[in-house]
């Protein structure tokens, strides 16, 4: 009797078991991001435009950075090298972050950003009056997605032509 009681018991736990697993689902993780990226940062060109011919006009950052990376200095060198052929023209230079973290942290870092290309543009003889720095933090963001590739897009600082 005893023995039946517990043959019955277990019995019971593994049909638990059996429906219970069956009713899991697996959440599946996109790992094959599509696009150029060295770690978490951007080094596509598809959301690029060109300052002048042969000039990227953006750097992209790490999250949360506003370090300048390799490829983000061989830019900035480009740029510096077309503002002093081109000393009559003043650019502005945009702060951008990705949509995570709030408004007010998205704002301060993409500050950050301007401010990192601008001193940097500073050390290859660029006056200061002739660069603005502008933050629009996540508020204008080149690709609309929410994923990592679509926020190593937005995290860039864009040098545009001042008006």
């Amino acid at each position: 009797m005893i023995l039946n009681k517990i043959f019955k018991n277990t019995l019971l736990v593994l049909t638990a078991c059996i429906v219970l697993s069956a009713c899991a689902t697996k959440k599946e993780i996109a790992t094959d991001i599509k696009g150029s990226m060295q770690g978490d940062v951007y080094t596509g060109t598809e959301t690029v435009e060109y300052l002048a011919e042969g000039v990227p006009d953006r750097v992209f950052f790490a999250t949360n950075e506003s370090i300048l990376t390799t490829a983000s200095r061989e830019t900035l060198r480009a740029q510096a090298a077309w503002m002093r052929k081109n000393s009559s023209i003043n650019v502005v230079l945009e702060g951008h972050a990705d949509e995570r973290g709030t408004r007010e942290y998205n704002l301060a870092l993409g500050e950050r950003r301007a401010n990192a290309a601008k001193d940097y543009l500073m050390t290859y003889g660029i006056s200061s009056d002739r660069i603005t720095v502008l933050s629009y933090g996540k508020e204008r963001p080149v690709d609309s997605g929410s994923n990592p590739l679509s926020w190593s897009k937005n995290r860039r600082s864009v040098t545009v032509k001042a008006n």
